[in-house]
């Protein structure tokens, strides 16, 4: 037994020192294989690894300036106004020094505006090694401008009546009587919605995304296409006193066969006659007669709702005041219920005794409205 142990110890001897590792016959042991195949497992998963990681890094930092821009539009549905100041670069809210958005008086109706606001982030374009981005938002908000429209209409019909009764508004009573009109118009009437698609430039700084600046069209949105309810209330008053000057080559274009009648879904007009009289001057005044009906919903007068105008020579005439009473003067001025109608009349003092042209149209309508005209002879 011993002798044939110690033959296979020296055979195995021999093959192990004949056999070299270039030789074909050679073969690697067992725990050197799993040594090398596990080295490059280990090299993938770190090359991989490192890969995803840059890939995420360069996303995370795409999404950092989209995200500043989602802040700071979401300031904008809830009226934030520090939480925008916080997203601009320049910290700079001049922008809405303008804009009664701004104003407390009306803060609960812009509120209400903006918190119906929607948004939705379209396009960006990004540059890490510029630290700059440009992120696009498409921005679904309220059109006021309906709003508005009833706001001044009945507005002016509520300082009229203040003023026969003698009664004056302070400039806080003018804005909470504004306010008010404009919380009640937001409630009754349907929601008109508009849309815009803004670009905002971003800067990185301080290890920050910000945005660059407010723009105007930031403030439009925000303020629903309106940006001083004050000055379109102010501009309505001047043209309720005064004609518009740029509207006199309009006796151009009417003729005998023309005529001021005119409807809409507030008033009917519709031209009965006219004749010249004196004025408490003893100079000569044209005495114009309509019917007028209110097709509205509330009550109104002819004052608030028309816009009468007369031209000699294509120069305005202004009113007069007649020598005698006429009941149909008043009645331009008195509240008239929907669905009825009276006769009304307005004055104007004649420069001289060639035809007349009269214009007609809708008091403070937004864009000029519909405007009808008619020649009448003086003599």
């Amino acid at each position: 037994m011993d002798t044939e142990n110690l033959k296979k110890s020296e055979e195995s001897s021999r093959t192990s020192e004949s056999v070299k590792p270039d030789d074909p016959e050679y073969k690697v042991p067992a725990k050197k294989k799993k040594r090398k195949k596990k080295g490059w497992i280990i090299f993938l998963v770190i090359l991989i690894l490192a890969a995803a990681g840059g890939t995420g890094y360069y996303f995370m930092e795409r999404q950092k300036p989209v995200n500043t821009v989602k802040t700071f539009l979401g300031d904008v549905q809830k009226l934030n106004f520090d939480g925008m100041k916080a997203q601009l670069q320049s910290n700079d809210m001049s922008a809405l020094d303008h804009a009664d958005i701004t104003n407390d008086a009306y803060t609960a109706f812009f509120q209400n505006v903006n918190q119906k606001m929607s948004f939705d982030i379209k396009k960006t374009s990004f540059s890490l090694a510029n630290g700059t981005a440009n992120i696009t938002a498409k921005i679904r908000y309220i059109d006021g401008s309906d709003i508005y429209k009833e706001t001044i209409t009945e507005f002016l019909k509520q300082i009229v009546s203040t003023a026969f009764s003698g009664e004056e508004l302070t400039e806080e009573q003018t804005q909470q009587k504004l306010a008010a009109l404009l919380e009640e118009k937001a409630g009754t009437l349907e929601d008109k919605f508009a849309e815009t698609e803004i670009t905002y430039p971003l800067i990185k700084a301080g290890g920050q995304w910000k945005i660059v600046a407010l723009d105007a069209e930031t403030v439009k949105f925000m303020s629903a296409n309106f940006t001083n309810v004050q000055d379109e209330i102010n501009q309505s008053l001047v043209e309720m006193k005064t004609a518009d000057s740029q509207q006199t080559q309009t006796d151009q274009s009417a003729d005998s066969s023309s005529t001021i009648d005119m409807s809409n879904d507030k008033f009917t007009i519709h031209y009965k006659q006219h004749r010249v009289a004196k004025d408490v001057s003893g100079a000569s005044c044209l005495l114009v007669y309509y019917d007028y009906s209110n097709n509205g919903t509330t009550a109104s007068s002819a004052m608030v709702d028309v816009n009468l105008h007369a031209y000699q020579n294509g120069q305005a005439l202004t009113a007069a005041i007649p020598e005698s009473n006429d009941d149909a003067i008043d009645q331009f001025m008195a509240e008239v219920q929907p669905g009825q109608a009276v006769t009304v009349c307005q004055a104007f003092a004649l420069a001289d005794e060639t035809d007349v042209t009269l214009e007609a149209g809708e008091a403070f309508s937004f864009g000029g409205g519909t405007v009808t005209s008619q020649i009448i002879k003086v003599k």
